[in-house]
């Protein structure tokens, strides 16, 4: 029996989570260090799965498969294609980052500080403990998510994601909030409710797909049902497919999220700290669209094809949408949140696009979208943290008295807007060819969204740091060694990716064939009119 490396991947930030909850109470420090040194270690696993993987191999490698439930036809079944070893590869890359920015956000607050005993114990039990235990459960699920070939073991890890995210929602909010500290529990516990509503909504429509699925295909392994179907002995009629495709696409578009099932992310980000807003967006909602291209499209692929038109549009609408809000917004982390939303119009359409280069480049975009979101969101929130403003009003002149602060701002500003030489301005154009060399008239419209994320992150950087130097602002530290060795790593990495993609891509492409294949698509040719 072979060493089962995508097992340990994804118990090792388990362990790692129970054994942090564990810490006593007082020893807030020890656990912060050993969460840290669990997610590092998944890191360092991550990237022997990344190694081993070999992009002209099989489609789904280093492969485990155990009888779990017999009665119900139930595997533990894992395996790692392109799409899947990237994103791996991207959640224990971002977890430390997101542990070491918020290595004080569960600290007690000062205003709990002359808490009797009784009151402390009741009410605020080992919250440091909690709040990296919960971010470490979290990468464990997604993980595995990634790594699942079973329909109903993702299924599990689909909904089981939620539970820690609502207690980091709920449990850990933003303290920079306007208003009494009883007004921001409540929009604390509103936009965790919002959020968990919504997502498990999604997840029972698509628990009936999932039951229904195994009633028509006898099976929940996605090896077994694509031999099925290659060997012809999968019988699916049609209306039966295009439901089955509904209930998995409903659940994955509000994980997304998709127009207009969207609207749980601004309150969800905007109330969370600024690291659970970049899990949040960079880490658990690529759960989403990845399951668009694993399930959907394998699963599904006639349905797949009678739903893109309808789809498309929906995708054209988030774009838009997604950043005309982010353009009138105040708060500068709901801007990033609705900014997140164009972002995933972009990598929806690309998928749905049907073509090699919108595929690659939407795999392409979940990556690099994770890495810039995490910059600028982080850099964000270190600015938060000194000022106790989420507001933009608030701020002016900082990169008078915070350089390096406002400088990476800039770069992750600049690389949200696609700036050729960063990293997602490789996807976003992949996906606009893509895109344009099926659908013209959608890859046009799509061009919109680049203008107003160059209108939104100029306007943002504008009123933030530069002009007058307000007197709340006066006396601001720059970014300390901590915060410099969350963000130095993720902007390297955007400047590495934006010059040289190909890592990246030699694994991608070779999953989105397989994909492409699925759905009995090939690339349009080009239209060149014959020399007279």
């Amino acid at each position: 029996m072979s060493f089962p490396l995508l097992t340990v991947t994804a118990a090792l930030p388990a362990i790692g989570a129970i054994t942090t909850a564990a810490v006593p109470a007082a020893r807030r420090t020890a656990a912060k260090w050993l969460a840290l040194l669990f997610s590092l270690g998944t890191l360092v696993l991550a990237a022997v799965v990344l190694v081993r993987f070999e992009p002209g191999g099989d489609r789904y490698q280093l492969t485990e498969s155990h009888a779990w439930i017999k009665d119900f036809g139930v595997r533990y079944e894992l395996g790692v294609d392109g799409i899947g070893v990237a994103l791996l590869a991207l959640t224990a890359l971002l977890i430390p980052f997101v542990i070491l920015a918020g290595w004080h956000d569960a600290d007690p607050s000062p205003a709990s500080a002359g808490d009797t005993p009784v009151e402390t114990k009741k009410y605020r039990w080992r919250p440091t403990q909690g709040f990296f235990a919960l971010i470490l459960a979290v990468e464990a699920m997604v993980i595995l998510s990634f790594e699942a070939t079973d329909v109903f073991l993702f299924y599990i890890l689909f909904e089981a994601m939620l539970i820690p995210m609502y207690f980091l929602i709920g449990g850990f909010g933003d303290r920079a909030h306007a208003g009494s500290d009883e007004n921001a529990s409540a929009q604390r516990s509103y936009a965790a409710v919002k959020f968990l509503l919504y997502n498990l909504v999604g997840g029972l429509i698509m628990l009936a797909a999932v039951i229904g699925l195994y009633v028509v295909a006898g099976s929940f392994s996605l090896n077994e049902i694509a031999e099925a179907r290659a060997a012809g002995t999968l019988d699916m009629a049609t209306n039966t497919e295009r439901l089955l495709f509904l209930g998995f696409f409903f659940a994955f578009a509000v994980k997304a999220p998709l127009w207009p099932l969207h609207t749980w992310l601004p309150n969800a980000m905007g109330e969370a700290t600024a690291p659970v807003a970049v899990l949040i967006t960079a880490v658990v909602d690529k759960v989403g669209t990845f399951a668009m291209l694993r399930y959907c499209l394998q699963l599904f692929p006639e349905a797949s094809k009678w739903a893109t038109p309808v789809i498309l549009v929906l995708a054209l609408i988030s774009i838009v949408y997604g950043a005309l809000l982010a353009v009138g917004q105040r708060d500068i982390k709901r801007l990033v949140a609705y900014a997140s939303i164009s972002h995933f119009g972009f990598i929806i359409l690309g998928i749905f696009a049907m073509t090699s280069q919108g595929q690659s480049g939407a795999t392409l975009y979940m990556v690099n979208h994770g890495i810039s979101t995490a910059a600028l969101m982080l850099v964000a929130g270190f600015l938060i943290s000194r000022r106790g403003s989420r507001l933009i009003a608030d701020y002016g002149g900082v990169q008078k008295v915070a350089p390096v602060l406002a400088g990476t701002f800039l770069i992750g500003g600049l690389a949200t807007l696609s700036l050729p030489g960063l990293a997602p301005f490789v996807s976003e154009f992949l996906v606009l060819v893509g895109t344009f060399a099926r659908y013209p008239v959608a890859g046009i419209i799509a061009t919109f969204g680049i203008v107003l994320a160059a209108l939104y992150t100029l306007v943002l950087y504008q009123r933030t740091m530069t002009g007058p130097v307000k007197a709340e602002v006066q006396g601001m530290p720059d970014l300390k060694v901590r915060e410099l060795a969350v963000v130095a790593p993720l902007i390297a990495l955007l400047l590495f990716l934006g010059v040289f993609p190909k890592p990246l891509t030699d694994i991608v492409n070779p999953a989105v064939e397989h994909t492409m294949s699925d759905v009995q698509k090939k690339d349009p040719k080009p239209e060149v009119e014959a020399a007279k």
